[in-house]
Formats: C-alpha cells, structure tokens, sequence
C-alpha cells in the first residue's frame, strides 16, 4: 500500500470519526426532545394536585377523626379513619367534642365547628361560615370581603380545608376530618380495656397477670389485623421459597442434558436449552396470569409462576457450571471404578456446589420481593393487603405499614441468604 493510498484511507477513518462524534449525541439529543414531547413533559406542572398529594402525605403519617352528622335526623357519629370498626359508641367521642343540645367541636386553635339544623365554622381571622343543609342544597353564608382561596362552595356542596382540619356540608350530611399524629388503634381498638393506657400502666398489668390478653387483644386488632398481616408476610415468603427451591430441584438434572461435556446428543442439548429459553422468556407476571387462569387464584399459584421463570434461568446457568467443570476431578473417581451416577455425586457436584447455592440464595432473596407483586395478583400474601390498601384511596397509613414491614422482610431476608452463603460456602470449602 502506497503512502498516499495510507494518506486516503487515514483521512476517511478521521472523516467518519468525526461524523460519529457529531451524529452520536445528535441521536441522543433527538431522543430526549421526542421523550419530552410523547410524555407531554412541559404539561406536568398542570397535572401536579399539590392539595392531593399534601393529603395523601399527611395520611402517611397521621390518622383522622371522622365527625359526622346526619342531616336528616340530626344524629351525630365519631369514627375513626370513618371505619365502623373503629367507631365510638353513641354520644361518646374525644374530649375536643362536647355533646348537649348541639355537638361542638373544637378543632384547636380558635377553630370551632357547631353542629345543629345550621352549621357553622368560625375561622379564626375569617369570622364564621354558616351553612343550612336541605332539599334544595346548601344554603351558605360568608363573612363580608373576599372569599379565601381555602373555601370551595356550590349549591350542593361547601368545603373549608384549614391547618386544623376539613369541613363538608351537603344535603345529606355534615363531615369534620381532625388530622392527629400517629397510627391511631395501631395496638388496641376502642373496645378493647387497654386502649388509652400508658407503656407504664400495661407494663403494670402485664405483671399483675394480663399479658395474655394484652397480647391477644393486639393480635386481633380487628382494624390493624396484625395476626392476618403476619401470616402474610410468612405466606409471601413461602411463595418465594417454593418456586425457588422447586426450580432449583427440576433444573439441575434438566442443567445436564442441556451441558455439551454430559449430552453428547446435540439434539437433546437443543432441545433443553429451548425449554429453558422458552420458561424464562415469559416474565414471571405473565405466568402468574396464566397460571391464575388454569388453577385460579392463591399461593401456589404464584409459587408455580417463579418456579417457571426461575427453572428457566437456573437451568441455563447450572449448564454453564457443568460445562465448566475440572475432568480430571471426575477422571480421579471414575478411577476408583464409581458408577456414573457416583462420579455425578463426588466428581461433579462439589464442583458446582458453591456456584448453586450462590445463585439459589440471590435468586430466593429476590423472589421475595418478586412474591409480593405476584401475590398482589394470584391473591396471596402482603402483596394482596397492600393491594386493597391502595385501591381504597384513603388507607394511605396502611399501605405505609405494609411497605414498612415489606422493608424489613426483604432486609431480613438479604441478611439471611447472605449469612447463609458465606456459612455453606465457607464449609464446603473447608471439606475441600
């Protein structure tokens, strides 16, 4: 080659490095206008609740009393979280409702609700806000000036939303939300004896005896229900251990056919390593759609679905542990005249051993996670609470419990499998 066909041929491999340098972050700026546009971007700010998502936070750590009156029958009702579960008995409530001829709630702060045939809210800084609830609608009245931005009113329907709590008028009936720290009747319901006592007085009545019914009445909690939750938590990580466990099982024998130094029937490798394919080509949710199809909804279900994919996955992953094998380990027990099932056994699977339980242990500390979406939709475990939790749109508390405590198990659990493979490692090393 000439020096000046060299000269030709550098000055080609400099003009398309250039054009590479200049089309590459061209493509990639291209990509992110057309994301801005198709995801409509610049229209979020539009579609942002501020008011929503305020509320939607302050649930997460908070609770709220319901009071409500019927604006039929003047009858007044307290519950907590609005759940029947967890209502006061009639003409009983918190000490800031005073019950006589009309209820009076004290929102704190000046903010004083009065209920009756008319109701009214005195704002502090505002003045009082009246309202006549009836057949044809609601009738309300306004301080002079102004109306803040706080107040929503039309004809069938008024709502104050202040820092001290909410305030809904409608024909039919008279609502008072008071936002409190904390996750009220979290251990003990209102019927419960223990509800309201201090950490000190039940440590005093678990001494003097009653710690079994201290226990059972937060067990039961039938708002809370921590028995049902916990059993949920054991439920989703049953799922994880048998799909896990059961496709390490079908997967290993299934690992040796598909191994090119165990089948010498190319075919039959063929054949494995397509199966393999197929069962981890389908995501896990779509087996559990299927499956939930066939065998309906539960546990086992979802334990069947991770056993598909995970079969799938392990099998291809054993075959390339098998295909990497030390033969002379092997050739040494053959020598000893073992059978081929012995050599499998002394030859092989220590080998292998430390790569299985590696992968088997990783694979199980994610299909706990992976659990809990699939129970949210074979119907099991603490996916499934989470799920109706969400789907309320007013639980938000819950869902925060939930997510808490799914946390906490995926943190045991990667604790657990990771102790769990320095300890099986570290001794089949050993035996080495």
């Amino acid at each position: 080659m000439t020096g000046a066909t060299l000269q030709q041929s550098a000055i080609r491999n400099f003009a398309r490095k250039r054009i590479m340098a200049f089309a590459m972050p061209g493509v990639i700026a291209a990509y992110f206008i057309y994301i801005f546009v198709a995801f409509d971007i610049a229209g979020l700010s539009e579609r942002v609740n501020v008011n929503n998502a305020a509320t939607l936070v302050s649930d997460v750590y908070s609770y709220k009393t319901h009071v409500t009156q019927d604006n039929r029958d003047g009858t007044v009702e307290i519950a907590i979280e609005g759940e029947r579960k967890g209502a006061y008995p009639q003409g009983t409530g918190p000490d800031w409702v005073t019950f006589a001829e009309q209820t009076v709630i004290d929102l704190g702060g000046g903010h004083v609700v009065t209920f009756g045939d008319r109701v009214t809210y005195d704002v502090p800084g505002y003045g009082t806000i009246s309202a006549q609830p009836g057949a044809g609608g609601v009738n309300a009245t306004f301080p002079p000036g102004a109306m803040p931005d706080y107040i929503r009113t039309s004809k069938n329907r008024l709502m104050v939303v202040t820092d001290a709590g909410r305030f809904t008028v409608t024909r039919n009936r008279t609502e008072v939300f008071k936002y409190t720290l904390g996750w009220e009747l979290f251990f003990f319901t209102l019927d419960s004896p223990y509800h309201g006592m201090g950490p000190a007085a039940l440590v005093s009545a678990a001494f003097s005896g009653e710690a079994g019914a201290i226990w059972n009445d937060f067990w039961t909690n039938r708002m809370w229900r921590h028995s049902e939750v916990a059993w949920a938590i054991v439920e989703t990580i049953l799922m994880a251990f048998l799909g896990t466990f059961g496709a390490a099982i079908i997967a290993l024998p299934l690992g040796f056919l598909a191994a090119k130094n165990f089948t010498p029937l190319g075919g039959l490798r063929f054949a494995a390593r397509r199966v393999f394919d197929f069962l981890r080509g389908v995501d896990g949710l779509i087996w559990t759609i299927i499956l939930s199809r066939a065998f309906g909804p539960g546990p086992l279900t979802g334990a069947l679905a991770i056993l598909l994919t995970d079969t799938g996955s392990f099998g291809k992953m054993f075959s390339e542990a098998l295909e990497n094998v030390d033969e002379k380990q092997i050739e040494g027990v053959a020598s000893t005249g073992a059978k081929p099932l012995q050599r499998y056994r002394f030859g092989v699977i220590p080998q292998i051993t430390p790569v299985l339980l590696s992968q088997i242990l990783y694979y199980f500390e994610s299909n706990t996670r992976s659990a809990t979406i699939i129970g949210a939709i074979t119907g099991g475990g603490i996916g499934l609470f989470l799920t109706q939790a969400i789907i309320t749109q007013k639980d938000w508390e819950e869902v925060t419990y939930y997510i808490v405590l799914i946390v906490l198990m995926v943190m045991a659990m990667d604790t657990l499998s990771g102790w769990l493979r320095r300890k099986l490692i570290k001794s089949d090393e050993g035996g080495h």
